[in-house]
């Protein structure tokens, strides 16, 4: 025995060096601060509502002052019952499991304690490679060793508590519970303060082998035979009675499960339509450097990291926006209908519909709409995962004449007025843009035309004079400091420096948008040329409580829960872009005349108090959008066949949107007071 108990300094010696030493130090250091991985809770605005978690190991850190003494005793009993006699290392239990090996010739018996089982596993969690997991875990006499001498350590540095509350949370029992709380959860619906000594023995006897005594899936007389093994070590240990043991052996396993959600497919059946919202947080989130350098790493942390999230979805306007787009009753089409909605002033996303059913099942749907793409390969409807309201990959849809908004305001932001004159022509011939030869949707819209009517009637020939004059480039750059970005090459070609002078069809809105980037643009102008980059969430917790932070550009640390604001125009730009784009949506501008007449007049009657808006088509009406706003909130909606953008959706549905919009402002408002927009000055209008 003695040879045994000093094998572990000897071999020390002999199979390390003073770096191995070093390193070990070291890595005893982190065990002390290192906590393992944690599930994260993402709830609704009221923040008490769980909505799904994230997670690749379920766990919730438990404090032991919060778990039943059963539990505390039954894994003692069943994993290192002389836990509370010796100091990181059992002597007895090296002899035995060194004359074992040795007659082996392998490790056949590793005499671990709890303290050197928490020491594997949290060198494992804490672990930032395969390569370490690797070591952490791989069955040799040096990691043995190295184990053995971290036990020691840590020993010194926790007390018994401490270690027995880590490991609780650290040990795996099955069915991806790690820890006590996951465990006592999953498999009896209960918390790890109310486990009997059934169930704590239960779940002690899982940690030797989860899958050989899973009660579960496995032949439950193995599970309940290890269960009682545990029971009578808790008897011989003082922790039951005889009597209570045999009391407890003659119990059968009764199990209670519960399946917790992961991720937004598992989202809570009561709130199934806010998927894509969830979808949109995930894609949010891993474009956030808060949480890491990569999108890899970001993702890691929110699975791992016991974060706890608070939406800034709005239900009321959420439940408005599902209704006027059938997200719940209109999924049996081609054509997508979407909606966005943001707050002016924040940038927090508030409802995001559209007419699917957010779930990974496609087999229900039919063959996509895209001659080109197959028999084999499925429609995005009635289920898809796919990001079609934006926040993903997708590149969007063609905009169409919503694009006008930002030559209009560049050209006021330098300058322009209102009352800026043009004799717009049927057909007008661009020297500027290589001979270029735009024409009107209508030979009603030739004539005379301010800024109000051109945006009114939607004059293509007015805003492609009006573009040369200020440059088109002004209008591009003012689309990406609003939140555009360019996602297809095409796009990327034109928008380059040099060639976005010569992109005139921009203002006709030929690049591809999404409804989330066009909802927070024009949200921008209803704050008077505030803009504030689009955010899915009132609050993030880091794990101990504490609002989780970024650092700026310039060293300051933020929440990164908080609106990030800047002004992009000055507010008389966007109070005149407003008075403008009043005109399409049949409301009377402050200061000058639509010209009588508009794309959208419905929308005003429809919402009840002032709005602004402008709609868009694209050729042939492939999709149709309408953006509309009040001061309060910022609306986005389009139609389109997200599968075959060539698969037009007709004039007869482009008034999908506008009235998608204006019912939903509607709906939003309900019961709160109007307020009215801030009129442009008299130097702005001209």
């Amino acid at each position: 025995m003695v040879a045994a108990v000093a094998y572990p300094l000897a071999a020390f010696t002999g199979l390390g060096a003073k770096a191995t030493a070093h390193a070990v130090e070291q890595k005893t250091s982190i065990l002390k601060t290192a906590l393992p991985a944690e599930t994260s809770y993402l709830y609704a605005p009221d923040g008490k509502t769980v909505l799904t978690m994230f997670y690749e190991e379920y766990r919730q850190y438990t404090k032991i002052s919060d778990m039943s003494p059963n539990i505390q005793q039954a894994i003692v009993a069943a994993e290192d019952n002389r836990f509370y006699q010796h100091h990181g290392v059992d002597p007895k239990g090296v002899a035995r499991a060194f004359v074992s090996n040795a007659r082996s010739g392998g490790v056949s018996q590793g005499a671990s304690t709890l303290t050197m089982q928490f020491v594997r596993m949290a060198l494992r969690d804490s672990a930032s490679t395969p390569k370490e997991v690797q070591e952490a875990t791989q069955q040799t006499s040096l990691r043995k060793v190295k184990e053995m001498r971290m036990a020691l350590d840590v020993e010194k540095e926790l007390s018994k508590e401490q270690i027995l509350e880590r490991y609780l949370n650290s040990a795996y029992f099955g069915h991806r519970a790690y820890g006590i709380y996951a465990a006592a959860e999953i498999f009896f619906s209960k918390t790890p303060a109310t486990l009997t000594p059934v169930e704590a023995a239960t779940l002690a006897g899982l940690v030797k082998s989860p899958s050989e005594y899973d009660p579960i899936t496995s032949d439950q007389k193995d599970a309940t035979g290890r269960r009682n093994y545990v029971l009578d070590r808790m008897a011989q240990l003082g922790y039951l009675s005889p009597d209570a043991a045999a009391t407890a052996k003659s119990q059968p396993i009764q199990l209670k499960l519960t399946n917790p959600p992961n991720d937004c497919a598992s989202i809570d059946k009561k709130y199934t339509t806010w998927g894509f919202y969830c979808d949109y947080l995930k894609n949010w989130w891993s474009s956030q450097p808060a949480f890491g350098a990569n999108r890899l790493e970001r993702m890691d942390k929110l699975r791992r990291g016991g974060y706890r999230i608070v939406l800034a979805i709005d239900p009321k306007i959420q439940d408005a926006a599902e209704k006027n787009v059938g997200a719940k009753d209109g999924t049996g089409t081609p054509f997508a209908n979407g909606i966005v909605l943001a707050e002016p002033g924040t940038g927090r996303i508030k409802a995001m519909a559209v007419n699917r059913t957010y779930s990974l099942d496609l087999s229900e749907n039919g063959p996509s709409s895209n001659p080109e793409a197959g028999p084999k390969v499925k429609a995005n409807y009635p289920n898809t995962v796919a990001p079609l309201l934006g926040g993903g990959s997708l590149p969007g849809y063609q905009a169409g004449s919503t694009f006008k908004m930002f030559p209009m305001l560049a050209a006021l932001n330098s300058g322009k007025t209102l009352s800026t004159e043009f004799n717009a022509p049927y057909r007008y011939r661009s020297r500027v843009y290589n001979d270029w030869q735009p024409t009107n949707a209508s030979g009603a819209m030739t004539g005379r035309q301010t800024m109000w009517s051109a945006f009114g009637k939607s004059v293509n020939t007015y805003w492609v004079w009006l573009e040369e004059q200020i440059g088109a480039e002004k209008g591009v750059r003012l689309a990406e400091q609003l939140g555009l970005r360019w996602r297809t090459d095409v796009d990327r070609e034109h928008a380059a420096p040099d060639r976005a002078p010569q992109w005139g069809a921009f203002t006709l809105g030929v690049s591809d948008a999404t409804p989330l980037e066009m909802a927070n643009a024009y949200a921008a102008i209803a704050a008077d040329g505030r803009y504030c980059e689009a955010i899915p969430v009132n609050m993030i917790l880091n794990r101990d409580g504490t609002p989780a932070m970024y650092r700026t550009p310039g060293g300051v640390q933020r929440e990164v829960a908080k609106p990030r604001c800047r002004q992009v125009v000055n507010a008389d730009a966007a109070r005149a872009a407003t008075d403008a784009a009043r005109c399409p949506t049949g409301d009377t501008p402050a200061r000058g005349s639509c010209g009588g007449w508009s794309t959208a007049d419905s929308v005003r009657g429809t919402v009840g108090r002032p709005v602004a808006g402008k709609t868009g088509t694209t050729d042939s009406t492939r999709s149709a959008w309408f953006v509309g706003y009040t001061p309060e909130l910022a609306a986005a909606s389009f139609i389109a066949d997200p599968d075959n953008p060539f698969n037009a959706v007709g004039d007869g549905q482009s008034q999908v949107p506008i009235g998608a919009v204006a019912e939903t402002l509607r709906d939003a408002l309900k019961g709160q007071p109007t307020r009215e927009f801030t009129p442009p000055s008299d130097q702005i209008v001209g």
